[in-house]
């Protein structure tokens, strides 16, 4: 990660922006241009001498060019940093990227076609490109990462990061847990919509849940629940009925679950991520107060 003066005396910068912006993206071309300038790709795409042997010097960057235009068909080799790929077009370059690095390690030299003969380091050089990619997510903003497999994941929001990575939905319900599970697993994706459809299949685990606790009608099952999360007359209780009650207004009026002509559409991904988390720690409550959260 970064060590630069900024950081230390400032603090790392916030990771919330979900979009790859032409700075950012400039310098992912200049490190993806120098790896395969010095051999690093060589460890998937081996240049081989054509002497007897063939004993491999560098990068075969017509074999390179093909398999990723073919692998990642958005993409055009040569990159050029005037033009900023869509970010999850930018995720899948740099995980193509990790597939083929190696760290090259230099071994005889061979004079007749003035190149050294290389083998590669593949753990050293993963960890290698993998740093440098966080690197520069680090320094811009960006709320992704790349993990020690070379595989891209977006990083939470802070105020639901480490409640929805752990949580294990156990609400007796399966319809209710395959709700959480399939919120959870598309709020972690890189694609916007998927995150919309999160917010979309929170809600609709919302309204399930106040049905879980034995009850006449929606209504008293719900009060049964919060009458669990805190003490019932409490004004802690009146606050979680007053919030339960907000929540279902913002569902109701916005476009979230159904799609009416006089709904309202959420404007943007920080709104879509605003909503998850307080929806979210809504619903961790009353699971975890009932006895529902593992």
């Amino acid at each position: 990660m970064s060590d630069y003066y900024t950081d230390r005396e400032y603090g790392a910068r916030p990771r919330s922006s979900g979009v790859v912006e032409s700075r950012l993206w400039a310098g992912l071309v200049s490190l993806i241009h120098t790896r395969v300038d010095d051999g690093s790709f060589g460890f998937r795409f081996p240049a081989a001498c054509s002497d007897e042997g063939r004993m491999a010097y560098g990068v075969d960057q017509r074999a390179f060019a093909n398999m990723l235009e073919a692998e990642v068909p958005w993409i055009e080799w040569p990159l050029h940093r005037e033009t900023v790929p869509e970010t999850p077009v930018v995720l899948d370059l740099l995980e193509f990227c990790a597939l083929a690095v190696g760290q090259p390690i230099a071994g005889s030299y061979h004079s007749f076609f003035q190149h050294t003969h290389l083998s590669w380091d593949r753990p050293a050089g993963l960890a290698r490109f993998v740093a440098e990619v966080n690197r520069l997510f680090s320094r811009n903003g960006l709320a992704f990462e790349i993990n020690a497999e070379g595989k891209a994941r977006r990083l939470l929001p802070a105020h639901v990061g480490q409640t929805l990575a752990t949580a294990n939905f156990c609400t007796g319900d399966a319809e209710a847990d395959a709700l959480l599970e399939d919120a959870r697993r598309r709020f972690l994706a890189p694609n916007v919509e998927d995150r919309r459809d999160a917010l979309e299949k929170l809600w609709d685990a919302f309204e399930r849940i106040k049905t879980l606790e034995p009850g006449a009608n929606k209504r008293v099952s719900a009060d049964l629940l919060l009458d669990r999360a805190a003490r019932p007359g409490s004004k802690l209780r009146q606050v979680l009925a007053d919030e339960a009650e907000a929540l279902t207004r913002v569902g109701n009026a916005h476009r979230i679950r159904h799609s009416e002509v006089d709904q309202e559409s959420l404007e943007t991904t920080g709104q879509v991520d605003f909503l998850f988390g307080r929806l979210f720690a809504f619903i961790h409550l009353v699971l975890v107060s009932s006895g529902r959260l593992g």
